[in-house]
């Protein structure tokens, strides 16, 4: 049961946190709004207030705002005798309409920045200190009498905290050598450390040339840093832009081909995981929320066409051209969107049941 209602309530939040992205973002342009529908399909709800109306609709796999005036009128479109002309969205600048559009996305983006805020200032971030826990026999720390124990507390003068600076400082460095400061029970002294570039694979399946100086760390030992609320706010918005460049990145792979396909995931995985996390713990279930929401704005920025990229990609071409793209080309266009997407999700479910039935780890 706590499942069912995590995965109802994960979902629900994110699409509708989406469109509300759309919908604000319409009446504050002075956009028209026909209707807000949590869901797609049959209503199973739905209240009036103004000249909008708000539904909640059977089938929760998505969400719509139905704005005044979404056709061109060489499409058909007609203007609606009970909104003013600057109300329909099709007769509005394309600037005023790419804010319409790229505001769900971007709300997506936003709710994961603030549920990284809301993570980091209630409970902190686990991080690792810099102490060495163990040394690869010949590498450079050890050669340089660096033991089991040392602290590292700056690298050529500059402050180390934890172990991820110090990683951080060795990367920028390269090969290049290092000033380490290092107490030693009770004593500090200073090693000058030249690092090795060894090969390593990334979380991709690449392999990578990273500069270290091999050292290990002690993984028993981590500790929870208290982040005041300002700070937390600060750090939240690096670490959405950290997972947003990682989750681009993987898209990129994708493409190249050098993560497989069957990596692809989709409503069953999310689930599952929605599932999982809820079972952990509320921080557990708000931090995969965060990341399903920035996957969620990621995808809908491809400029794809039914998607709120492919939307911004025709209105971009319209200030570029001053003239609305063809009618014709937008209707193939959109035709080609909309295979490519049923193509994608159909993969995704198969690859989903393909883990499902085979007990693949996710």
């Amino acid at each position: 049961m706590l499942s069912v209602v995590a995965i109802v309530l994960v979902l629900g939040g994110l699409i509708f946190f989406h469109e509300l992205g759309h919908f604000l973002v319409a009446r504050a342009l002075g956009v028209g709004v026909r209707t807000f529908s949590l869901g797609f399909g049959p209503k199973l709800l739905s209240f009036r207030h103004g000249r909008t109306e708000y539904r909640l609709s059977a089938i929760p796999l998505g969400g719509y705002v139905h704005m005044v005036g979404e056709q061109f009128l060489d499409e058909g479109g007609e203007l609606d005798p009970d909104f003013s002309a600057k109300e329909h969205f099709m007769l509005r600048p394309p600037w005023q309409r790419m804010c319409v559009v790229a505001a769900g996305p971007l709300f997506n983006f936003l709710l994961a920045w603030l549920l990284f805020w809301m993570l980091l200032a209630a409970q902190g971030k686990m991080v690792l200190p810099p102490i060495v826990g163990g040394l690869q026999e010949g590498g450079p720390a050890h050669a340089a009498g660096l033991k089991p124990g040392d602290s590292i507390l700056a690298i050529d003068q500059h402050p180390i905290k934890t172990w991820g600076e110090m990683a951080d400082a060795i990367q920028t460095h390269g090969a290049a050598p290092l000033n380490l400061t290092i107490q030693r029970e009770g004593k500090t002294f200073t090693r000058r450390i030249t690092p090795e570039i060894q090969q390593d694979v990334n979380v991709f399946g690449e392999t990578v040339h990273k500069a270290r100086i091999g050292v290990i760390a002690t993984m028993n030992q981590t500790m929870r840093v208290q982040v005041p609320w300002v700070e937390a706010f600060g750090e939240a918005g690096k670490e959405t832009w950290r997972t947003t460049v990682f989750l681009v990145e993987g898209v990129i792979k994708i493409v190249e081909r050098i993560v497989p396909l069957e990596k692809i995931g989709g409503p069953i995985m999310i689930a599952q995981l929605v599932s999982e996390q809820a079972h952990k713990g509320i921080y557990d279930l708000l931090f995969i929320t965060a990341i399903i929401s920035l996957n969620l704005g990621l995808i809908n920025l491809l400029p794809i066409p039914i998607l709120d990229g492919g939307h911004l990609l025709f209105f971009a071409l319209e200030i570029v051209l001053r003239r609305p793209v063809n009618e014709r080309i937008r209707r193939l266009a959109t035709q080609a969107g909309l295979v490519v997407i049923l193509a994608l999700m159909g993969l995704a479910i198969y690859n989903d049941l393909a883990r499902s039935l085979n007990n693949t780890p996710l």
